[in-house]
């Protein structure tokens, strides 16, 4: 498999585990607060209704982030080794551990198809 890949797997592991600290738009309660991080969340006021929902999310975030990005490691190591087909496994096990998230995230489901590309010209 090419450079390219392994490094775009170094990107979304390094990316996956920011999730929570860079974020992206999500709005809680019938206000449509936007709330776009774990910080931001936690930095809400106590009397704000809708605040432990969104360090719900957030802490979820973070740690689908991170089990994706602990995948993708193994992932990684596939690729090192040229083990194809474990590599493969492993990046379908990311994008369907992104999925809650995937429509934000935009980390592991647009690699994984990108590696089944490059997978069907070899």
């Amino acid at each position: 498999m090419s450079q390219d890949v392994i490094l775009q797997v170094e990107e979304a592991i390094s990316g996956s585990r920011k999730w929570a600290e860079t974020g992206w738009s999500v709005k809680f309660g019938p206000r449509r607060v936007e709330v776009s991080s774990l910080k931001e969340a936690q930095a809400l006021p106590k009397s704000f209704v809708y605040r432990q929902e969104a360090i719900s999310y957030w802490n979820q975030a973070n740690l689908t982030g991170n089990e994706a990005a602990d995948s993708g490691e193994k992932a990684l190591a596939a690729l090192r080794n040229n083990d194809i087909a474990v590599a493969g496994d492993v990046l379908y096990f990311c994008q369907f551990i992104e999925k809650p998230f995937a429509e934000s995230a935009k980390t592991w489901l647009p690699l994984y198809e990108t590696f089944q590309q490059k997978r069907a010209e070899l």
